[in-house]
């Protein structure tokens, strides 16, 4: 820090001599001065600078970049428009990835700047609030999303971004072979759109442990990115829009191979070490994979897609980059809590005179389970509130309590561990009254405890408090949402059916909505089809097993060869749908028949079937 101060002194006496200058990344950002409370650093290994240039608009805001020294910068802009014109080629055919591409100049040999994304937030720092090993837990990124857009409206908004840049990431990482992706490079906006910086490595140039590779997946996709898409821990139909969005990028993409292929290749001969010969070519050819047919591709990416969520070691690169900047992070960093926006103080909020916590409710959203209603009393007459805190946030405070306070100044937290259905009625109730002693001892704590900025962060009202201020809302009950007509089948299936050269072609994209089991599990569910007629049962074709979902994505292609045209308009196409259910009989959960003469197969039919008992199918 000191010595950043001592260079920042030669850059004012730069602005005294000259007025003001041009900032390289952009002609039309004129700056007068440096800031420099505003200046500080990054840990990464080359220490780069974040620096705050004063406008000369003075009503434009100031001018923040990265000035970074030690990389090869050509390497992040070469990348960086690769990525601008995938955006380009998304954008003419109608798809907007929601894609953040930010500006990047190379001042020199191993030396430039790079444009600071306002409103950002490194995953790492995300999933640190929830602790060290944040990256290994799912909610971190929901949270954080929840707690920047908290009027529904607005979180749904955040979600469609996320969904939708998500998976131009997934594709422009996989394609460009971008490597070294841990959780300090990849960022995440508070309305949503998450993206990629620090284009170090690339190519499939991955940086190793040894002999091992650390970037062990295809791309970055994990858990916590899914839990936000599903809207919880479970598969959801917005999986399958993310899918088919990934599916249609790529496709559109391989369709400009040549482009790409042209485009780096006249790169070869300029010295990026990681584009120098026609193997690092040969890389993007073979992640395009030109020779495939669209419905190849589709299901190619799709096992991308399962490889990647399914892949433990990108969380283990994470936690294991979490341990290393431990290293790193100044004393004078102070723990804040994952689910407020903002730090509140007794200076800001009022000094609170009392709490009580009144009741308990049973929520169902964002997942089941209890929230405690405290009121909260401040020393201005008359002024009381009503906050909602699950037992989760409690144990969130204490931790973060223990990190600033010795065991001694703070009150025991009541166990998390209990015997028996740990949701239930008499477990809440039995919380609430440990709850309650426990923010008791806390209040009348020593001063530095109970006027501390977490405890008045904890008690000051979120927006979804002054939403259920005083309400007592009646819950639902647990099985409403999967209530339906006793004897009817549920769900859908999406198809793309299409024929060419005596080929008939089904393409199982997914299938949503499909009934749990009788014991209340969710299936194990495959797809199973025949072409009817079929008295030797030789028209056999089934997908893999999806496991535990009610929402399944397949993207398999089941192919009938040698059926004459004239014979397709005979037939009908049965698809089942069942739950394998290893030494029972298997389980039936929905099926549909489709007369193959209704179809048009002149030209791919795509779209969703209803499953039921046996009837004929409408698209």
């Amino acid at each position: 820090q000191g010595i950043l101060r001592e260079g920042l002194e030669d850059v004012k006496q730069f602005f005294k001599a000259n007025g003001s200058c041009r900032l390289p990344l952009s002609p039309s950002l004129l700056v007068k001065g440096i800031v420099p409370r505003d200046c500080s650093y990054f840990n990464s290994n080359a220490v780069p600078l974040k620096l705050s240039f004063q406008n000369v608009d003075p009503l434009g805001e100031n001018i923040r970049v990265i000035f970074k020294c030690g990389d090869d910068l050509r390497q992040d802009m070469l990348t960086l428009q690769m990525i601008r014109i995938m955006n380009k080629i998304w954008v003419q055919e109608g798809l907007d990835m929601r894609m953040v591409i930010f500006r990047c100049f190379s001042t020199g040999r191993g030396r430039g700047m790079v444009e600071m994304i306002p409103n950002a937030e490194t995953l790492r720092k995300i999933q640190v609030e929830h602790g060290v090993t944040g990256s290994f837990k799912d909610r971190p990124l929901a949270d954080w999303l929840q707690k920047h857009n908290p009027e529904e409206d607005e979180y749904e908004k955040a979600v469609e971004n996320f969904i939708y840049s998500c998976a131009g990431c997934c594709v422009a990482t996989y394609v460009l072979g971008i490597c070294d992706r841990h959780n300090d490079n990849i960022m995440l906006k508070t309305t949503g759109h998450m993206f990629h910086i620090d284009f170090g490595r690339f190519l499939g140039h991955a940086q190793m442990f040894g002999n091992i590779k650390r970037d062990r997946a295809p791309f970055v996709f994990t858990s916590d990115m899914a839990y936000v898409i599903n809207g919880g821990d479970k598969p959801s139909s917005r999986f399958h829009d993310f899918v088919d969005l990934c599916c249609q990028a790529y496709n559109l993409i391989r369709k400009h191979t040549h482009l790409f292929l042209n485009l780096l290749g006249l790169m070869l001969s300029c010295g990026i070490p990681e584009l120098s010969d026609l193997e690092d070519l040969k890389y993007v050819y073979d992640a395009l994979r030109p020779q495939d047919s669209d419905a190849d591709a589709t299901t190619y990416f799709t096992r991308l897609i399962e490889s990647s969520l399914g892949s433990v070691a990108t969380k283990l690169n994470f936690f294991i980059h979490n341990l290393a900047q431990m290293k790193f992070t100044g004393s004078d960093v102070r723990p804040t809590l994952s689910f407020a926006p903002r730090t509140h103080t007794i200076k800001t909020s009022g000094r609170i005179r009392d709490v009580f916590l009144c009741r308990h409710e049973r929520v169902f959203n964002p997942s089941k389970g209890y929230t405690y209603v405290v009121k909260v009393q401040r020393e201005s007459p008359g002024e009381v509130a009503f906050v909602q805190r699950t037992f989760e946030e409690f144990q969130e405070l204490h931790n973060k309590l223990r990190l600033l306070f010795p065991s001694s100044l703070l009150p025991s937290f009541p166990s998390r561990f209990v015997i028996g259905r740990s949701r239930g009625e008499a477990v809440a109730e039995r919380r609430k009254e440990e709850l309650n002693g426990y923010i008791w001892h806390l209040i009348h704590a020593a001063p530095e405890v109970a006027e501390c900025d977490l405890i008045y962060t904890f008690f000051h009202p979120l927006p979804r408090d002054e939403k259920a201020a005083g309400t007592n809302p009646t819950p639902k009950p647990a099985d409403a949402t999967w209530a339906r007509p006793l004897g009817k089948v549920g769900g859908e299936v999406k198809l793309s059916i299409s024929y060419k050269n005596n080929k008939l072609f089904i393409m199982v994209m997914h299938i949503r909505g499909l009934p749990p089991l009788q014991d209340g599990n969710d299936p194990d569910p495959y797809v199973k089809t025949y072409l009817l007629p079929d008295p030797q049962k030789t028209t056999k074709r089934k997908t893999k097993v999806a496991r535990k979902t009610c929402n399944p994505t397949y993207n398999e292609m089941l192919v009938y060869d040698g059926i004459p045209r004239g014979d397709l308009q005979q037939r009908e196409l049965r698809l089942s749908v069942l739950s394998e259910e290893g030494f029972w009989e298997n389980i039936l959960l929905g099926e549909v028949g489709i007369r193959l003469r209704d179809l048009d197969l002149a030209q791919e039919k795509m779209g969703w079937f209803a499953l039921g008992s046996r009837g004929h199918g409408t698209l």
